[in-house]
């Protein structure tokens, strides 16, 4: 097969630092190249390179990058707008910043058609209605004028692999499009993607940390770290035979431990949620009267023990999140109570439920947008040991108290000093565990807080919440969509569907011996990563 691209020798610099040093790779015209490493190790920057779309901080300082043999580097930037999106297309690994906030999510993808195709506007909007189908997004024709807002952060991706596909591009580069989904509707999309690939020949650079996908999907795989690459090989030898030591590692960091946390229940609860509701109303009209509810948290029962791990896992839109930010009283629930310790914080007025905010911490999925840009970290820990008044409140000794959980968790004293965009997102989970645990809480809910990690990262995160729980005694309720972490993390598993628990026990008995069907769909749906 011809090679549809040539990357020859790159060479990436900031300052005279060298960021990617004189790679080369091939893709083949319809082949999938998987590139895979852990975060910081230039795989963005490749595909960024690629798409000529670097920082101006950034220099390329050596090397080519060929598409069927014509440099990009030296076409002008006029011709390279006519080779995005129509020749090479790109799905971003973060949806939340690359869709527009004000424009319909219709109308960003009507766009790039508009840009590239000869369409009427009528064809322009049953296409994009087409796309919107063919990448599993509910109710297409209706969410044509909805705003990224409204959109879970699974739906935003989906939106993004419609826009990339729309001028039917000769080279797709994914950068981690999977990583918002849920398992079900990882599959969906990763055939879809198989489908398409198949049907036009189409050339993917697939990036990704889940090895499981990489299984999955690729044909070729190129392993990257600081900047190099180590190894290229054929799935079928690097799954067998990883020469290279950091390739080894990585799939021993991928592969999902068979041993489970033999645990009994426990008779000591802490959070107790007995027949929880949650309806938002659905408006319309010009009085915007409303004229039904959307049943985001159905009549749900759960609880967990001090000390112990409760799973929640299910697909975007059933409800998890939707659970924790009710516990925290973000949002009131419509019926139901939820006990802490006994007291039923649905009753609390705001100023009685202020003592039990400090008990309560939340760790979310997404540890950028969570960390305020303009402060220190020093600063982001010490705000809620202010706010919540906890501990001696002179600065001085609780500086040193931060500086402590920083080590504690990873990190090291003069980051304290350090601006959120100054680390990787490996290291802005461990910020955000920091601070949450600088409240001294007895519960954290962790909401999908590896979904945006690559596996060795996501390995050390996860034995950081299992050597913290130990010493703290703390409690966790784990969101999650990744069933193959929950078997070390968790002692009991609840398992959502549209607002409703299907089915509830300990790991082991719904891990191997589920009832639900729609368990056994989800457990199908994850990727499978086979070594010998």
């Amino acid at each position: 097969m011809n090679n549809i691209l040539k990357v020859k020798n790159l060479s990436v610099e900031v300052n005279g630092s060298p960021l990617i040093n004189s790679i080369s790779f091939n893709i083949k015209k319809g082949e999938i190249f998987a590139l895979v490493g852990e975060s910081g190790s230039g795989k963005s920057l490749t595909s960024l390179a690629i798409m000529r779309l670097l920082p101006d901080a950034l220099n390329v300082t050596s090397g080519d990058i060929l598409l069927n043999e014509r440099s990009l580097f030296t076409i002008s930037e006029f011709q390279m707008q006519k080779v995005r999106g129509r020749k090479i297309a790109m799905i971003f690994q973060e949806p939340m910043t690359a869709l527009n906030p004000v424009m319909t999510i219709g109308e960003q993808v009507a766009e790039v058609i508009r840009l590239h195709l000869n369409l009427s506007e009528r064809k322009i909007q049953a296409k994009v209605v087409e796309l919107f189908k063919e990448v599993g997004l509910k109710d297409a024709k209706a969410r044509y004028g909805w705003y990224p807002h409204q959109l879970s952060g699974g739906q935003k991706q989906r939106v993004m692999i419609s826009m990339a596909l729309a001028c039917e591009p000769e080279l797709l580069i994914a950068d981690e499009p999977t990583t918002a989904l849920d398992v079900t509707i990882q599959a969906q999309v990763l055939a879809l993607l198989k489908e398409i690939q198949k049907k036009r020949s189409l050339s993917i650079l697939f990036i990704t940390h889940d090895m499981g996908v990489v299984a999955q999907m690729a044909d070729t795989i190129a392993v990257m770290r600081y900047g190099e690459i180590l190894e290229i090989a054929k799935k079928e030898v690097f799954f067998t035979s990883p020469t290279h030591p950091y390739s080894q590692s990585l799939l021993k960091d991928a592969l999902p431990s068979h041993e489970y946390r033999h645990s009994k229940k426990a008779e000591d609860v802490l959070l107790e949620i007995k027949d929880l509701k949650v309806y938002f109303p659905i408006k319309k009209g010009f009085f915007k009267r409303t004229v039904g509810h959307t049943k985001a948290v159905d009549g749900i029962s759960l609880s967990i023990p001090k000390g112990k791990t409760l799973a929640l896992v299910g697909e975007s839109g059933s409800g998890k999140s939707t659970i924790g930010t009710s516990i925290l009283r973000l949002i009131d629930a419509t019926e139901g109570s939820i006990f802490f310790n006994g007291v039923d914080l649905t009753k609390l007025s705001q100023k009685e439920l202020l003592r039990y905010r400090k008990k309560v911490q939340i760790v979310f999925q997404d540890p950028y947008s969570a960390l305020n840009p303009r402060m220190t970290i020093g600063e982001i820990i010490r705000e809620g040991m202010v706010s919540l008044k906890v501990g001696l409140q002179d600065r001085n000794v609780q500086n040193m108290v931060i500086k402590d959980l920083l080590v504690k968790v990873g990190l090291e004293f003069e980051h304290f000093y350090r601006y959120p965009h100054e680390f990787s997102g490996g290291q802005r989970q461990r910020i955000g565990i920091a601070r949450a645990l600088a409240v001294e809480p007895e519960l954290i809910i962790c909401d999908e807080p590896t979904s945006a990690l690559d596996v060795s990262v996501r390995s050390q995160v996860l034995k950081l919440l299992k050597l913290l729980q130990k010493e703290r005694g703390l409690s966790y309720l784990f969101i999650t969509h990744d069933l193959s972490i929950i078997r070390t993390i968790a002692d009991e598993v609840a398992v959502m569907k549209e607002g409703k628990i299907v089915e509830q026990g300990l790991v082991e008995e719904v891990m191997v011996h589920s009832k639900h069907e729609y368990t056994k769909k989800l457990l199908a749906s994850a990727p499978q990563l086979i070594t010998n």
